[in-house]
């Protein structure tokens, strides 16, 4: 079981902070950083001092640590072209030596869209299919050839498909709930299946229709990384996990419920209940990103159990 950070910096975080917190990450021996790509903070959160864009962060980190991977769950396609994601994603691989994975998603928060003046077209599952088929197709185009595509939202000619990403398979991430889309997309795109905020239960039915899709679509089930997105909050006894939970404004049963929560033994008690349902990786959202010393109790006791 990989364990990897993940980040919500909308809720109020300077580049400076997650700077800090991925070289936490790769110090203390996590497998990777990833954030979200939102612009606007969500609930009771002020957001101060104001958002940070994912991919110029991802790009700052790329040069400021060697050995985790980084990547984003999920940039939203409605941010962003698809040819210029592509350019994006391909220098910040570049820039990173080979280490990014791209998440994407249909992008959801109609809100940060109206504030910030970003289109929020009513289609965008389509979108999204096209914005997969233009990034994979522009990266695995040969050099020296084009590529071109004609569909309904995108339209590209004789584009020179530069530049190409360091790694010859920059590994694509998709993900969510939705039990017919959702899995055929995987199936077509996807190097990893990931599910948020879900229990064990959900999990195992989601990642189901996503291995029978890919049978059906001539992959291998398991040609397919199985990954889950759960909140966390570790503590060396009730008191500590209390007080964490008290921080990031959760209920300590809710977490328990819902999240990975409570002392060492009970989140690994609960890992094993993902990793025997064909989960091989967890994204640890972190809410608090100034209590570092929860990383370091996480990656003292947690992560040696994990092999």
């Amino acid at each position: 079981m990989d364990l990897r950070i993940f980040t919500e910096p909308q809720q109020g975080a300077s580049y400076d902070t997650l700077l800090t917190v991925a070289k936490a990450t790769e110090d203390l021996g996590f497998d990777a950083f990833f954030r979200s790509d939102h612009y606007l903070a969500m609930g009771s959160a002020d957001g101060l001092p104001g958002p940070t864009d994912a991919w110029i962060t991802l790009a700052g980190l790329a040069r400021e640590t060697r050995r985790i991977r980084l990547g984003t769950l999920m940039t939203a396609g409605t941010f962003r072209l698809p040819g210029v994601l592509a350019i994006q994603v391909a220098q910040v691989d570049q820039m990173s030596g080979g280490r990014v994975e791209l998440g994407l998603g249909a992008g959801w928060f109609e809100e940060e869209h109206r504030a910030y003046g970003i289109p929020f077209p009513k289609e965008k599952f389509g979108r999204l299919e096209e914005q997969l088929e233009i990034i994979t197709g522009l990266w695995g185009t040969e050099v020296g050839k084009t590529f071109t595509h004609h569909g309904t939202h995108y339209q590209l000619a004789d584009s020179p498909a530069l530049p190409k990403p360091a790694q010859a398979k920059v590994p694509v991430l998709i993900g969510g709930h939705g039990a017919k889309r959702t899995p055929r997309l995987a199936a077509k795109y996807a190097d990893e299946f990931n599910i948020p905020f879900a229990s064990v239960e959900d999990s195992e039915r989601q990642f189901g229709r996503v291995r029978a899709a890919a049978e059906e679509s001539g992959r291998k089930g398991s040609d397919l990384v199985y990954s889950n997105a759960l909140v966390v909050c570790v503590g060396k006894d009730d008191a500590e996990v209390a007080r964490r939970a008290a921080v990031i404004g959760r209920d300590v049963d809710e977490l328990k419920t819902n999240g990975l929560a409570g002392s060492p033994a009970e989140v690994l008690d609960k890992i094993g209940r993902y990793t025997a349902i064909g989960s091989s990786r967890i994204y640890l959202q972190i809410l608090d990103l100034d209590d570092l010393d929860h990383l370091e109790l996480i990656s003292s006791q947690i992560l040696p159990q994990l092999g």
